[in-house]
């Protein structure tokens, strides 16, 4: 593994520890040059999930783009990063478990907004007003009726 501040590739594992359904593996490193450590992951590779967007084209499902929507919406929120990764894991464990590998691009925003529903007010509002594409202020002031 290589270490991402000195690029050198000789490193050793820490820790090792498994997450609770034991589908990804989270590693401890440190650097023996540098001495710096870091995190990485192992997940088992799979089949892709294909997500449909709303105009009908097709791509790979990707954590880091959901991530970064996430991201968006819990900024200056007290939704941590622990949450965050975990809703990722949920989403895509529930994404896994669907008898197609093709899923509608609204289908994973309805579920992250669930989860993000339960833990942060705000940062739901902030996620379901992208993906839900509000128009004009009627429809957020809707959704903002639902919560209250």
């Amino acid at each position: 593994m290589k270490c991402p501040y000195c690029t050198s590739q000789d490193t050793e594992v820490i820790e090792t520890r498994d997450n609770d359904d034991f589908t990804t593996t989270r590693r401890r490193r440190e650097c023996v040059k540098c001495a710096k450590r870091f995190t990485t992951y192992e997940r088992i590779e799979s089949v892709p999930i294909i997500v449909i967007k709303k105009e009908g084209r097709k791509e790979q499902f990707s954590r880091d783009k959901l991530k970064s929507g996430i991201l968006k919406a819990c900024e200056k929120t007290t939704v941590g990063i622990e949450n965050i990764n975990s809703i990722i894991d949920d989403v895509e464990r529930e994404l896994r478990s669907l008898d197609s590998v093709e899923v509608e691009s609204k289908k994973i925003g309805q579920m992250a907004a669930l989860k993000l529903k339960k833990l942060d007010k705000v940062a739901y509002i902030r996620f379901a007003s992208v993906f839900r594409r509000f128009v004009d202020v009627e429809d957020f002031e809707k959704e903002l009726n639902k919560l209250l």
